[in-house]
């Protein structure tokens, strides 16, 4: 806030909102008063687990780039690169994505260990790849493997 970055404090706020929302939806009985007191004390909303956490930012980044695809299909490229920026940013806060061959390894495993369709497949791999690998890609690479 001091270097009057504007846009990464903007953003930033718009994730902990994500957080603070996720933790009311978890212990729906507190109110808001007592989730800002919670937060506040540790920095880090308490009651959240790392994987949850990774899971709102996920949820955030995927819904920047959804808008963004819209936005470009709308012919607004203005608003296409400010979605895109803040993904960008959102992204730099989870860990670092698999590669393809990671992705197709960890896939092939799964598969060799008895999941024969489609659903257990894209199951067993997300429970392997959580937070590192985005869904779309990975089902993309379960239906070419198992064709």
């Amino acid at each position: 806030m001091k270097e009057r970055r504007g846009f990464e404090v903007g953003v930033l706020r718009m994730v902990i909102a994500a957080l603070h929302y996720r933790l009311i939806e978890k212990r729906s009985g507190l109110r808001y008063a007592e989730v800002s007191l919670v937060t506040q004390a540790g920095g880090k909303p308490e009651g959240l687990t790392e994987e949850e956490v990774l899971t709102v930012l996920a949820r955030e980044v995927k819904k920047r780039k959804e808008a963004a695809e819209m936005f470009e299909q709308g012919r607004r490229h203005d608003l296409f690169i400010k979605e895109t920026k803040e993904a960008e940013l959102i992204s730099g806060y989870m860990p670092a994505q698999m590669s393809e061959e990671e992705i197709k390894s960890v896939i092939n495993k799964v598969l060799a260990g008895g999941a024969k369709d489609f659903g257990s497949a894209m199951k067993e791999a997300m429970k392997e790849l959580k937070g590192r690998a985005d869904g779309k890609i990975v089902g993309d690479i379960i239906k070419d493997l198992l064709k």
